[in-house]
Protein backbone atom coordinates (compact mmCIF):
# COMPACT_ATOMS: atom_id res chain seq x y z
CA UNK A 1 0.00 0.00 0.00
CA UNK A 2 1.50 3.27 -0.86
CA UNK A 3 0.00 5.36 2.04
CA UNK A 4 -0.70 3.01 5.11
CA UNK A 5 -1.19 5.91 7.09
CA UNK A 6 -4.67 7.64 8.92
CA UNK A 7 -3.13 11.49 8.43
CA UNK A 8 -3.09 13.21 4.82
CA UNK A 9 -0.51 14.86 3.55
CA UNK A 10 0.69 12.12 0.46
CA UNK A 11 4.21 13.52 -0.71
CA UNK A 12 3.57 15.08 -4.24
CA UNK A 13 5.85 12.46 -6.00
CA UNK A 14 3.82 9.31 -5.07
CA UNK A 15 1.13 11.24 -7.50
CA UNK A 16 1.19 10.13 -11.25
CA UNK A 17 1.80 13.47 -12.75
CA UNK A 18 1.17 15.06 -16.71
CA UNK A 19 3.29 17.53 -17.67
CA UNK A 20 1.48 21.15 -17.37
CA UNK A 21 -1.54 19.75 -15.22
CA UNK A 22 -1.19 21.44 -12.10
CA UNK A 23 -0.75 19.77 -8.26
CA UNK A 24 -2.24 20.58 -5.47
CA UNK A 25 1.34 20.76 -3.32
CA UNK A 26 1.13 18.72 -0.04
CA UNK A 27 1.48 21.72 2.51
CA UNK A 28 -1.31 23.51 0.44
CA UNK A 29 -3.90 19.64 0.46
CA UNK A 30 -3.32 19.90 4.27
CA UNK A 31 -4.82 23.59 4.88
CA UNK A 32 -7.54 22.42 1.96
CA UNK A 33 -8.60 19.80 3.56
CA UNK A 34 -8.44 21.46 7.13
CA UNK A 35 -10.62 24.29 5.47
CA UNK A 36 -13.41 21.90 4.39
CA UNK A 37 -14.19 20.36 7.47
CA UNK A 38 -15.30 17.08 6.24
CA UNK A 39 -17.54 15.21 8.06
CA UNK A 40 -17.00 10.98 7.80
CA UNK A 41 -19.99 10.91 5.45
CA UNK A 42 -19.37 14.34 3.52
CA UNK A 43 -20.55 14.95 -0.42
CA UNK A 44 -17.52 16.54 -1.77
CA UNK A 45 -17.70 18.02 -5.03
CA UNK A 46 -13.86 18.86 -6.36
CA UNK A 47 -14.27 21.33 -9.06
CA UNK A 48 -11.00 21.20 -11.57
CA UNK A 49 -9.39 18.10 -10.19
CA UNK A 50 -6.07 18.43 -11.42
CA UNK A 51 -4.24 15.62 -10.59
CA UNK A 52 -6.45 14.39 -8.27
CA UNK A 53 -4.40 14.62 -5.18
CA UNK A 54 -7.61 16.21 -3.12
CA UNK A 55 -10.39 13.40 -4.04
CA UNK A 56 -7.32 10.60 -3.17
CA UNK A 57 -6.52 12.53 -0.19
CA UNK A 58 -10.25 12.82 1.42
CA UNK A 59 -11.19 9.17 -0.55
CA UNK A 60 -8.37 7.75 1.91
CA UNK A 61 -9.06 9.92 5.09
CA UNK A 62 -12.73 9.59 4.56
CA UNK A 63 -13.78 6.07 2.97
CA UNK A 64 -17.76 6.61 4.02
CA UNK A 65 -17.96 9.67 2.25
CA UNK A 66 -18.40 10.49 -1.59
CA UNK A 67 -16.19 12.15 -3.81
CA UNK A 68 -17.21 13.58 -7.04
CA UNK A 69 -14.15 15.21 -8.98
CA UNK A 70 -15.12 17.11 -12.54
CA UNK A 71 -12.37 18.20 -14.87
CA UNK A 72 -12.96 19.10 -18.31
CA UNK A 73 -9.92 17.21 -20.11
CA UNK A 74 -10.13 13.47 -21.38
CA UNK A 75 -6.81 13.42 -20.43
CA UNK A 76 -6.49 14.42 -17.07
CA UNK A 77 -9.80 12.51 -15.74
CA UNK A 78 -8.17 9.36 -17.03
CA UNK A 79 -4.82 10.64 -14.69
CA UNK A 80 -7.36 11.15 -11.77
CA UNK A 81 -8.32 7.32 -12.19
CA UNK A 82 -5.32 6.14 -12.51
CA UNK A 83 -4.15 8.21 -8.73
CA UNK A 84 -7.53 6.47 -7.23
CA UNK A 85 -6.53 3.26 -8.31
CA UNK A 86 -3.18 3.79 -7.45
CA UNK A 87 -4.12 4.37 -4.00
CA UNK A 88 -6.88 2.00 -3.94
CA UNK A 89 -9.20 4.79 -3.31
CA UNK A 90 -13.07 3.28 -4.39
CA UNK A 91 -15.00 6.31 -3.04
CA UNK A 92 -14.36 8.99 -5.86
CA UNK A 93 -17.12 9.28 -8.78
CA UNK A 94 -15.02 11.00 -11.76
CA UNK A 95 -17.16 14.01 -14.22
CA UNK A 96 -15.64 14.56 -17.55
CA UNK A 97 -17.47 17.90 -18.03
CA UNK A 98 -16.51 21.83 -18.03
CA UNK A 99 -18.24 23.65 -14.92
CA UNK A 100 -20.47 25.53 -14.93
CA UNK A 101 -22.54 24.48 -17.31
CA UNK A 102 -21.69 20.54 -15.63
CA UNK A 103 -23.17 21.40 -12.59
CA UNK A 104 -26.64 20.57 -13.00
CA UNK A 105 -25.69 16.74 -13.98
CA UNK A 106 -24.08 16.05 -10.75
CA UNK A 107 -25.33 14.05 -8.07
CA UNK A 108 -25.77 13.71 -5.06
CA UNK A 109 -25.67 17.69 -4.13
CA UNK A 110 -22.61 17.82 -2.08
CA UNK A 111 -22.39 19.51 1.65
CA UNK A 112 -18.47 20.44 0.75
CA UNK A 113 -17.43 21.88 -2.43
CA UNK A 114 -13.65 22.13 -3.11
CA UNK A 115 -13.11 24.66 -6.37
CA UNK A 116 -9.57 24.54 -7.65
CA UNK A 117 -9.28 27.69 -10.13
CA UNK A 118 -11.32 27.26 -13.60
CA UNK A 119 -12.78 29.82 -15.26
CA UNK A 120 -14.81 31.60 -15.13
CA UNK A 121 -14.15 31.17 -11.52
CA UNK A 122 -16.68 33.59 -10.08
CA UNK A 123 -19.75 31.59 -12.33
CA UNK A 124 -18.65 28.59 -11.07
CA UNK A 125 -18.29 29.76 -7.59
CA UNK A 126 -22.30 30.84 -8.25
CA UNK A 127 -23.39 28.03 -9.59
CA UNK A 128 -21.73 25.60 -7.45
CA UNK A 129 -22.97 27.72 -3.93
CA UNK A 130 -26.47 27.18 -5.34
CA UNK A 131 -26.29 23.51 -5.54
CA UNK A 132 -24.57 23.65 -1.74
CA UNK A 133 -26.43 21.93 1.00
CA UNK A 134 -27.56 24.47 3.90
CA UNK A 135 -24.95 24.19 6.35
CA UNK A 136 -22.50 23.31 3.91
CA UNK A 137 -18.68 25.12 3.34
CA UNK A 138 -16.93 25.95 -0.09
CA UNK A 139 -13.22 26.54 0.09
CA UNK A 140 -11.40 27.87 -3.36
CA UNK A 141 -8.21 28.80 -3.95
CA UNK A 142 -7.04 31.54 -5.99
CA UNK A 143 -3.23 31.80 -7.21
CA UNK A 144 -3.55 35.75 -7.90
CA UNK A 145 -5.07 38.59 -6.84
CA UNK A 146 -7.75 39.01 -9.47
CA UNK A 147 -9.06 35.62 -8.69
CA UNK A 148 -8.51 36.36 -4.75
CA UNK A 149 -10.95 39.47 -5.26
CA UNK A 150 -13.38 37.63 -7.80
CA UNK A 151 -13.95 35.07 -5.41
CA UNK A 152 -13.98 37.35 -2.03
CA UNK A 153 -16.51 39.15 -3.92
CA UNK A 154 -18.39 36.68 -5.03
CA UNK A 155 -18.74 34.92 -1.00
CA UNK A 156 -19.67 38.49 -0.02
CA UNK A 157 -22.33 38.64 -2.48
CA UNK A 158 -23.04 35.19 -1.48
CA UNK A 159 -23.72 35.88 1.85
CA UNK A 160 -21.33 33.69 2.97
CA UNK A 161 -20.42 33.30 6.56
CA UNK A 162 -17.60 33.22 8.42
CA UNK A 163 -15.37 33.76 5.05
CA UNK A 164 -11.94 33.62 5.97
CA UNK A 165 -8.79 34.00 3.80
CA UNK A 166 -5.72 32.07 4.47
CA UNK A 167 -2.13 32.35 2.00
CA UNK A 168 0.06 29.71 3.77
CA UNK A 169 3.30 30.77 3.95
CA UNK A 170 5.55 27.38 3.97
CA UNK A 171 8.94 26.62 2.36
CA UNK A 172 10.87 23.60 1.74
CA UNK A 173 14.42 22.63 2.06
CA UNK A 174 15.71 21.65 -1.18
CA UNK A 175 19.43 20.80 -2.41
CA UNK A 176 20.58 23.13 -5.26
CA UNK A 177 24.54 22.29 -6.27
CA UNK A 178 26.35 21.50 -2.68
CA UNK A 179 23.67 24.19 -0.90
CA UNK A 180 20.70 23.47 1.06
CA UNK A 181 18.33 26.70 0.66
CA UNK A 182 14.75 27.07 1.46
CA UNK A 183 12.22 27.18 -1.42
CA UNK A 184 8.62 29.02 -1.14
CA UNK A 185 5.80 26.62 -1.28
CA UNK A 186 2.57 28.15 -4.41
CA UNK A 187 1.93 30.80 -2.42
CA UNK A 188 -2.05 30.25 -3.00
CA UNK A 189 -4.76 31.80 -1.02
CA UNK A 190 -7.47 29.67 0.44
CA UNK A 191 -11.00 31.40 0.89
CA UNK A 192 -13.76 29.61 2.23
CA UNK A 193 -17.11 30.23 3.60
CA UNK A 194 -20.47 28.80 5.03
CA UNK A 195 -23.80 28.53 3.83
CA UNK A 196 -26.77 28.68 6.14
Amino acid sequence: MLWPYKTPGIPDNLFERLPGIPLSKREIRLLLICALRLKQDSVVWDIGAGTGTIPVEIGLLCPESKIVAVERDREVVNLIRQNCDRFGVKNVEIFEGEAPNCLDKLQPLPDRICLEGGRPIKDILTEGWQRLKPEGRLVATASNLENLYLVSEGLAALQARNIEVVQGGMNRLETRGINQTLAAVDPIFILSGEKF
